[in-house]
């Protein structure tokens, strides 16, 4: 289990997370959500050690480090991979460095995508390069697999079809980290939702439970972050009031 604690950062003056509390046991897929600067990214960074931080993150009761670190991946949309090399290159060296990498995963994955084995990154789409995070990430072997925004540039196929067969793949000891913009396309896919709101966590609940209450997922964000449907109203209304005065 991953046991976050009172996690906090700081960009400067600017509070990122704001003494964070979260708890991740093995077999989860949980969705990370919260509008742009709510902390999703810099959580998931803290997480891995990429940043400097307050407050302790473990793995099994023992700090991350280069010791466990093999047991977490990443996908970023920032991406991780070496843009002169090969998907097969990729391949040979995780294989070289990570004695639990999946190769038939890893195969059925490029299948999938029908991304090409030998020609260098730096010649894939953007789209298609977020497909090859995803699938490293996937593949490396590790228990806690966090993605930050990986469907970026890819379209609304091939998302649903990848959500279908990821279910299909995953052990019943892998965890996912999901932080997305899309709610409503992945609410019967993770069984947990985890609401980020200004650095601290705003929300947490099991989609069964949600479930249970007779609410989808789009319906506890909405409610979690206060949302005014009047918003938009408001403000059509407040534009066709100068128009109708000859304020341009």
């Amino acid at each position: 289990m991953i046991e976050i604690r009172d996690l906090s950062k700081n960009y400067g003056t600017k509070e990122a997370l704001a003494g964070v509390n979260l708890s991740l046991p093995q077999g989860e897929i949980v969705g990370l959500f919260g509008e742009n600067g709510a902390g999703k990214t810099t959580l998931q960074k803290s997480v891995l050690g990429l940043l400097r931080h307050k407050g302790t993150v473990t793995l099994d009761g023992e700090p991350i480090t280069y010791r466990n670190i093999a047991r977490l991946s990443f996908a970023t949309c920032e991406h991780s991979f070496f843009l002169n090399l090969t998907p097969k290159a990729h391949k040979e060296f995780y294989q070289m460095h990570f004695t639990t990498f999946r190769t038939k995963r890893f195969a059925a994955l490029m299948n999938f995508f029908e991304l090409p084995m030998t020609r260098p990154l730096k010649k894939f789409s953007i789209g298609q390069q977020n497909q090859f995070e995803v699938i490293m990430a996937l593949s490396q072997g590790a228990d806690y697999i966090l993605m930050d925004e990986p469907f970026s540039g890819n379209d609304v196929f091939n998302r649903e079809d990848f959500y279908k067969v990821l279910l299909g793949i995953l052990e019943p000891t892998e965890t996912i980290l999901l932080s997305t913009h899309l709610v409503e396309e992945v609410q019967h896919f993770i069984s947990r939702a985890v609401l980020l709101h200004q650095g601290h966590i705003a929300g947490d609940m099991l989609v069964s439970d949600l479930e249970d209450q007779g609410k989808d997922l789009m319906t506890f964000v909405k409610e979690t972050y206060q949302y005014r449907n009047d918003r938009i109203i408001k403000v059509l209304s407040t534009l066709a009031q100068d128009e109708e005065g000859g304020i341009k």
